[in-house]
């Protein structure tokens, strides 16, 4: 593995290269571009997990951390803003064209839970991603919607401008912690809804905990969000081939949902719901079984595909 700096507007890309084995810099081999999810890192599942079982099969992965967050650069921190989620790849693709022993022509990319509507997002008008994959993947933008503003977006994009208005009179900027700190504090307070639980013990121990991964965001930066689509246009922009890998334990970020809708909406003339019966969407991180059922799907599909 290599950690490398992608140059991008003002401030650099972190991101981790990761090489097949027996790696020989004068071949030209396909890469895909792994994506991480909301408020993770890429030393969480998108790279110590996914990024590192494809590299095994003849991949160059290279899973990188999202701009202002991990890693990477970007001043002020914690911003989760989609358009420059989705800029983000379209840097990293840049970066993969200047590497001689990648193929320009067989690039593909994977998104775990957030960075799965990203990835979606980004393919539509990328062309040099040939193939697309999500893994337990969300729409962001219509979470920010639901869920994420308690069903009241207009009340939240209130309080953020509420809260840009604070800050521009120099007021300090609101980080918010989007988990409690442990699955004993979740239990405690009631969050025990599956997805929010879960997301707790998976980045609250040390199962998935990383000194990047800290599920935070910058309120005031989160009007983007709010208003944002993952899946706009795909019925006329995405025609890559896609694969959507979902657990049908269902919770209340909408993996599932997400999934169907996408496959559904999708131009691809290729296109595949993959449904790992009995398992979940934290499962999906990093639980040997489900990571195994997912990837028997993933690893022939980016072969097929980017061949």
């Amino acid at each position: 593995m290599e950690t490398v700096q992608i140059p991008n507007l003002y401030w650099n890309i972190a991101a981790d290269l990761h090489f097949p084995p027996g790696f020989d810099a004068q071949k030209k081999y396909p890469a895909i571009i792994s994506a991480h999810p909301i408020g993770s890192c890429k030393e969480q599942t998108s790279g110590n997990v996914y990024g590192t079982a494809l590299a095994k099969e003849g991949f160059v992965v290279i899973a990188f951390d999202a701009s202002f967050q991990g890693a990477s650069g970007g001043e002020p921190r914690f911003i989760e803003d989609p358009s420059h989620r989705v800029e983000d790849f379209r840097v990293v693709a840049d970066y993969l064209t200047t590497l001689p022993y990648v193929d320009e022509q067989r690039i593909g990319v994977l998104g775990l839970c957030g960075g799965g509507g990203y990835s979606i997002n980004a393919a539509m008008t990328e062309r040099r991603i040939k193939a697309v994959a999500t893994v337990t993947g969300v729409n962001y933008g219509r979470l920010m919607r639901e869920g994420f503003s308690g069903f009241s977006p207009i009340a939240l994009l209130e309080s953020i401008a509420q809260q840009r208005t604070a800050e521009a009179r120099g007021a300090e900027r609101r980080v918010d912690d989007l988990l409690p700190p442990s699955p004993e504090e979740a239990k405690r307070v009631g969050a025990t809804e599956i997805d929010v639980y879960e997301a707790t013990e998976y980045y609250r121990t040390p199962r998935g905990q990383k000194p990047n991964g800290l599920n935070r965001s910058l309120l005031s930066h989160q009007g983007n969000a709010v208003g944002w689509d993952a899946f706009h246009l795909a019925e006329v922009l995405l025609t890559q081939p896609l694969m959507v890998v979902v657990g049908d334990k269902v919770g209340a970020f909408g993996a599932y949902r997400d999934g169907c809708e996408i496959i559904g909406r999708a131009a691809s003339k290729t296109k595949e719901l993959v449904v790992v019966a009995g398992w979940s969407h934290y499962d999906l991180y990093d639980k040997p079984e489900p990571v195994r059922q997912a990837l028997a799907k993933l690893v022939p599909f980016f072969k097929e595909h980017l061949s």
